[in-house]
């Protein structure tokens, strides 16, 4: 079965995870990223920006998912 390694932010995937497909790997990245977001909005809409790349057991990069967030000018001030 494939390995696919998840690095995020120039962090490192040293593990990876096992998907029988691309299109698996790839429906995973979503829920993977989703949830880095979630666990982190707080700092995430700060950093505004996360990187997801994902490579094989080669190091081949097999594709990117991006995503940035950012709040309104009237959230950050203290309007809500």
């Amino acid at each position: 079965m494939p390995r696919y390694f998840f690095n995020v932010n120039d962090q490192i995937d040293e593990i990876g995870r096992d998907f029988e497909t691309l299109a698996e790997a790839k429906c995973q990245a979503v829920r993977f990223a989703g949830q880095m977001i979630c666990d982190a909005s707080r700092d995430f809409w700060d950093a505004a920006d996360l990187a997801l790349v994902v490579t094989d057991e080669k190091g081949l990069m097999l594709f990117t998912l991006r995503t940035f967030g950012t709040e309104a000018p009237s959230i950050r001030s203290g309007g809500r």
